[in-house]
């Protein structure tokens, strides 16, 4: 599972500054011209601990600034989703910027809004220029490294040291440390897989939220992985592409569906609200409002064809997707490879692979084949879509749309849809399909909750 716009999952490649050119003078002005920066929530007037601020928070101020972290990925890539990344409990733990807490506490009137926005992606950007900086003061070659040992482990002291220093050592600083070591290990010809590997097991679990680590700790994590290293362990041959889509239809197979929560069993079930649309305003429409006008549309028209029992397939999907991109005529299923995750899976293309995608999906409706949790059969049509990849654009809000029609069709709908389009899942891992299930479960054990106790608020 990747949180899609969190700064945890980046890798060097994707902040390098050399790579990603920055004018620090004009973001004031690019700010100002993303769709999020003209539809900044007005946060309520009322104490921190009310629990109308927690759901304000939840339902509109965390979608507007994930809108502003897509608007912001758009615009320079996606080095600058770490613009949100705060210090201790902000809106991702242990980061290194001061700027941007977390909407509860930044976001005010527009003006004073956006102005933190400017300021923390310029926080950021300048962390991350001064950690190219640190990496390119070691230059080391991995064919020497038994004669650069003592440079490797001085390196990997000094990198400490910064993080600590930048991070104030608080809740879950230790994440961003391991991935800056991993960075430089990176920067210098480790393979990434490696590089992950030897700064977990040099850290070995020591490192603590809210502890500085003592000096005799810092050396010692640097000597182990200084002398971790080995010649042969730079960037590997990659060798044929992994097709992504070949591996998720191994992986689907051996899901353990069954045992996945059932979020109450398949009875409809009427939301205290429309989830679905409320996030699609909340999110979509601060991107842009003519994609959030194209998803609402389809979202009614996948239920007038849920209600008339409808069977989920390509076809089923090229409409709902035709209003979704605002296209003339329906999209037609791709007839290339493609790619998702900055290029780091690649889905296959294949004689029949339509009438495939139409026969996984037509699993979703119950009874069709192993009996299965509406929840797992929901996860399960929503993957299909994401790993078929079958459009050119828009295949994650395709995937979103056949998980509402699932449920739909079986009478259920949701309050909130929040964890469901923050995260993406890799084809290849057989627990991101259960957390996927599991998000489902929360959501659909809440609305059934929240509907037998209308006067509760919904999460």
């Amino acid at each position: 599972m990747i949180v899609d716009l969190a700064p945890g999952f980046l890798d060097w490649d994707e902040v390098d500054p050399a790579r990603h050119p920055f004018d620090g003078a004009s973001a004031e002005q690019v700010v100002h011209s993303l769709g999020p920066a003209r539809r900044v929530p007005r946060r309520p007037e009322v104490s921190f601990a009310d629990p109308a601020m927690n759901a304000w928070s939840w339902d509109k101020g965390e979608p507007w600034a994930d809108a502003m972290s897509h608007a912001l990925a758009e615009h320079y890539g996606r080095w600058t989703v770490g613009w949100r990344w705060a210090h201790d409990e902000g809106d991702f733990d242990g980061g290194p910027v001061g700027n941007w807490c977390c909407p509860r506490d930044s976001i005010t009137t527009p003006e004073e809004t956006l102005a933190r926005v400017i300021a923390a992606l310029c926080e950021w950007r300048e962390w991350l220029e001064s950690l190219a900086r640190w990496f390119e003061a070691y230059p080391i070659d991995l064919a020497d490294v038994d004669d650069q040992r003592i440079l490797w482990e001085r390196a990997a002291r000094n990198l400490i040291l910064q993080v600590t220093d930048r991070t104030g050592c608080g809740s879950g600083w230790h994440g961003h440390c391991r991935q800056v070591l991993t960075w430089f290990l990176s920067r210098w010809g480790v393979a990434p897989d490696l590089a992950q590997q030897w700064v977990d097991q040099a850290i070995g679990g020591r490192f603590e939220s809210w502890t500085g680590p003592d000096p005799v700790l810092v050396d010692d994590v640097a000597e182990r992985l200084a002398q971790s290293l080995r010649p042969d362990d730079g960037a590997r041959s990659a060798g044929p592409t992994p097709d992504h889509l070949r591996r998720w239809l191994a992986v689907r197979e051996n899901v353990p569906w069954q045992q996945v929560p059932d979020g109450g069993g398949d009875e409809p079930v009427t939301p205290s609200r429309d989830g679905a649309a409320e996030y699609i305003r909340a999110f979509d429409a601060a991107v842009d409002p003519a994609r959030a006008q194209g998803l609402l549309a389809a979202l009614e028209l996948l239920r007038a064809d849920a209600a008339r029992g409808a069977s989920l397939d390509f076809e089923l999907l090229q409409r709902w997707q035709q209003l979704v991109l605002g296209t003339p005529q329906p999209p037609p299923f791709r007839d290339l490879p493609a790619f998702a995750k900055g290029g780091r899976e690649r889905y296959g293309i294949s004689p029949g692979i339509r009438a495939r995608l139409d026969a996984c999906l037509g699993e979703s409706v119950q009874g069709a084949g192993r009996p299965l949790p509406l929840t797992a059969r929901a996860a399960r049509a929503y993957l299909d879509v994401c790993f078929f990849h079958p459009f050119d654009d828009g295949n994650a809000r395709s995937a979103f749309l056949a998980l509402v029609f699932v449920l739909a069709r079986a009478g259920v709908a949701l309050d909130g849809v929040g964890l469901l389009r923050r995260v993406t899942f890799q084809a290849d891992e057989p627990r991101d399909a259960l957390s996927l299930a599991r998000y489902i479960d929360i959501h659909l054990t809440e609305t059934r909750r929240t509907a037998a106790s209308p006067g509760s608020a919904p999460t």
